[in-house]
């Protein structure tokens, strides 16, 4: 039994199975809290006028998906950038390997803007 513990990868699966447990312990917690403080009036809208006066109007819950791309590009650009900071700090160990290779990588970071500018997801909407 000593000689299964003295494995090297003895810790790693025992992180394995502790995170496993509780990231699927955390989320049924949440998923349980939330449905007990969930918001669950809709009486207004079952006890309004049907097919006659004026049309009921629910209050939009949904967030557009434009500020959902607009967030996601502006992390992916961010952590792009942040990647330029070690390569300055070693531009001159680098040598021209580096300097080329963050060549490319900013022309990469350009085709990219450049395609997300021409979709139109830098457009701000706004509210409807």
């Amino acid at each position: 039994m000593a000689e299964q513990l003295a494995h090297p990868y003895v810790g790693v699966f025992i992180m394995l199975f502790l995170s496993a447990g509780i990231f699927f312990g955390i989320t049924l917690l949440v998923s349980f809290i939330s449905s007990k403080l969930s918001n669950r009036d809709n009486d207004k809208l079952k006890q309004s006028m049907y097919e006659c006066g004026p049309t009921p109007n629910k209050q939009p819950n949904r967030i557009s998906s434009h500020f959902y791309k607009f967030a996601l590009l502006f992390i992916l650009f961010d952590v792009e950038i942040i990647f330029m900071y070690p390569w300055a700090l070693n531009f001159k160990t680098l040598g021209i390997f580096g300097f080329v290779e963050m060549i490319m990588f900013i022309s990469l970071l350009s085709i990219g803007f450049i395609y997300a500018w021409k979709k139109g997801a830098l457009k701000w909407h706004g509210i409807k």
